[in-house]
């Protein structure tokens, strides 16, 4: 085909045979029905993987938090500009075709969820409500200009990953299915702009503790003074994916030092908490628990809305509002939460060379186990769910 004209118009051209022929490509693995999940049956997924989910072989007492049992299918859709509309299936879990000048990876637009899928009390496999992280990442999308994706077909995709791989889904109370939504403009680009299209997966694993230590052994933080996580008007309050390499620096030379994570600082007066790495950070003191307020530098968590409204339940006082490091220092309690790490105790947290020991060594504090126990209590269908929050799968 030749191609006249301007050269904004020549760009249209070639990227009108870029999009078609990646189209093409999309149909031959897709086949999709137009503008709606496609569901596979369970004969069609037992011929394309690679092994049947049945013959997975997993030491569920010996699960850590990582990609080594990984689910066999993973859900995968595209967006066609053409028709305002997503198109998506399951497919056998592999590698991805994109263009080496996908936005995504010239200019990052990407976003991304955590969750989890457990195995209930009664005999249930059931998330978490997943539609506040339908919400979170409709809202990411819109941060980076990027297209959203509806809450439903959000939803619907990560039920069908976690039903595709039943099987990697721990005997309860031994871990669980970690499911990664990811969404990221796939489409070509050279001049900065959003992505042409976007794309959507869900992939899945296995998995344990996310600290090493176990998931009740309290961790050691130390506070970073050098470097911060997020600034006001910045990315922070997103789950996109540049917020999260950043920290590496600081995070790596913190587990060098025998630290577990790294807690932020505001960057305006280095003198109030943001969070952890990957997760936020709550301060006791009797009955009162502060956590630092949602204004655009932290990550608005679905695990943290949750404790708020638990602990409300409780009988506790919730403050959002800004946490000195002077009032974390004299702090009854620590402690940290997040889908990754449900809610997981600060054992000591330094300071400028000063460190603070909160409540016996090893053992996790009065409050965070409390809430930990009444979080995974409502999580695994142990206790009654008065809140709605739980989704059932299968």
């Amino acid at each position: 085909m030749s191609m006249t004209g301007s050269p904004a118009q020549l760009q249209l051209q070639l990227h009108g045979q870029t999009h078609k022929c990646l189209q093409q490509q999309r149909r031959r693995q897709l086949t999709p029905s137009r503008g709606g999940s496609k569901v596979i049956t369970q004969a069609q997924l037992t011929a394309e993987r690679p092994a049947s989910s049945s013959q997975v072989e997993i030491d569920w007492d010996t699960l850590g938090f990582g990609l080594q049992h990984v689910g066999q299918t993973m859900y995968v859709a595209h967006y066609d500009p053409t028709t305002g509309a997503w198109e998506g299936s399951l497919k056998p879990y592999g590698p991805l075709e994109l263009y080496p000048s996908a936005q995504a990876l010239n200019y990052g637009q990407a976003v991304f969820e955590g969750m989890k899928a457990q195995r209930s009390a009664k005999g249930r496999i059931v998330l978490f409500r997943p539609e506040q992280n339908a919400e979170r990442m409709e809202a990411g999308a819109a941060r980076l200009s990027m297209v959203g994706l509806p809450k439903d077909l959000f939803v619907d995709a990560v039920k069908q990953t976690v039903a595709a791989n039943k099987d990697f889904v721990p005997p309860q109370g031994k871990g669980s299915l970690y499911l990664r939504p990811l969404l990221f403009g796939s489409g070509p680009i050279l001049g900065l702009g959003p992505a042409p299209y976007y794309s959507f997966v869900v992939y899945c694993a296995a998995v344990g503790p996310y600290f090493k230590t176990g998931q009740l052994s309290p961790i050691d933080l130390i506070v970073e003074t050098q470097f911060h996580r997020a600034a006001p008007g910045g990315m922070g309050g997103t789950k996109c994916a540049g917020n999260y390499s950043p920290v590496l620096v600081t995070q790596l030379a913190a587990k060098k030092e025998g630290y577990s994570d790294v807690v932020y600082l505001d960057a305006k007066s280095d003198t109030y908490l943001e969070e952890v790495s990957s997760c936020n950070i709550f301060c006791v003191k009797g009955k009162t628990i502060k956590t630092p307020p949602l204004q655009g530098t932290i990550l608005p968590g679905v695990t943290r809305r949750s404790i708020i409204e638990l602990a409300q339940q409780r009988g506790y006082t919730v403050e959002e509002t800004p946490v000195t490091i002077d009032e974390a220092m004299e702090a009854d309690e620590l402690f940290t939460t997040g889908t990754a790490v449900v809610v997981c105790a600060v054992g000591s947290l330094t300071y400028r060379g000063e460190r603070k020991q909160f409540g016996t060594p090893g053992e996790p504090g009065k409050v965070a186990l409390e809430l930990y126990e009444a979080l995974t209590g409502l999580q695994q269908e142990k206790a009654d769910d008065p809140f709605g929050w739980v989704v059932p799968v299968l």
